[in-house]
């Protein structure tokens, strides 16, 4: 992205977070000053008059998910990330994130470095890291509205009273027969997410791997498995109740248990923009204070 060209940015925020006003309203006064074609949400623009009584100089409404930008904003924690990654899908534009949040792997940009990290992407000094997506589909053509995701896909229980079996299978043959309250398949980008709370394993973007990891497994020798992520992924599931509940990104479907499910490596990447001095290491030290004493 040129400075002296027109820069088209989406924004992307969530509305819950009253934190987020303040970063707005800076981000109104900063493209003011630049040459910044803003795309919005009708929700997102609405929000901006009624706090602010004012609005970006040049805006344009996103009514669709064709659009195209230089880079997307996404403004709040992980979660506001991954909405914001299956919009921008395909598409391969930047995702930054921002962070009003709490932890925030994906929205690590802290909200008192928005404007250094924006003037420093301008003049390219920025790092692009390709995430690998997991694709879901149903193996008897049950129609699922958003079948990508960035972090995981879960499977789990429908009600509290009972576990679930799931029948986990790798190129056709079977890992394990998995009798627990659920299984998440992770990619490298959700293996610090609800992978990581269920005992999984944390993994480097840049790996070429997904991981299996059983929730509240019956079986203490079962662990979290680490595959390659060329691989196909069966699951077939067996309930008491007669459902399921999938979980793609958080986004949560409830299955009849006759649907089998394939995972595999969808046939794109989420590009994650990271300033220069944020790197994977550095965020694993300061988010799960890797290093840090706290005996004290």
């Amino acid at each position: 992205m040129e400075s002296k060209e027109t820069k088209r940015i989406a924004l992307f925020g969530n509305l819950h977070r009253t934190e987020m006003e303040n970063e707005l309203l800076e981000l109104v006064q900063f493209f003011h000053q630049m040459n910044v074609v803003v795309l919005l949400d009708e929700y997102l623009q609405l929000y901006l008059d009624e706090k602010f009584h004012k609005s970006f100089d040049r805006v344009e409404l996103i009514t669709d998910d064709n659009f195209s930008a230089d880079l997307a904003l996404s403004i709040g924690g992980d979660g506001t990330f991954l909405n914001t990654a299956a919009r921008v899908g395909k598409k391969d534009i930047p995702i930054l994130g921002i962070n009003t949040g709490r932890l925030g792997f994906l929205a690590d940009v802290a909200k008192d470095e928005i404007i250094p990290a924006l003037q420093a992407i301008f003049k390219h000094e920025y790092t692009i890291e390709k995430r690998s997506v997991l694709k879901l589909q149903t193996l008897d053509g049950s129609r699922l509205d958003s079948p990508y995701a960035l972090n995981d896909i879960a499977i789990s229980k429908q009600d509290s009273s009972s576990m679930i079996i799931v029948n986990a299978y790798a190129n056709g043959e079977l890992i394990n027969i998995y009798q627990a309250d659920g299984l998440i398949i992770s990619t490298p980008t959700g293996s610090t997410a609800y992978s990581m709370s269920a005992g999984g394993p944390i993994v480097v973007p840049q790996a070429r791997s997904f991981v299996i990891s059983p929730v509240a497994s019956h079986s203490l020798n079962v662990r979290p498995l680490i595959v390659p992520d060329d691989w196909e992924i069966d699951l077939q599931v067996i309930s008491r109740s007669n459902s399921y509940l999938v979980s793609i990104d958080g986004r949560s479907k409830i299955l009849d248990h006759s649907t089998r499910l394939r995972l595999k490596k969808a046939d794109y990447s989420i590009q994650v923009l990271k300033p220069l001095n944020h790197t994977f290491f550095e965020t694993l030290r300061n988010k799960l204070l890797w290093g840090a004493d706290v005996r004290n």
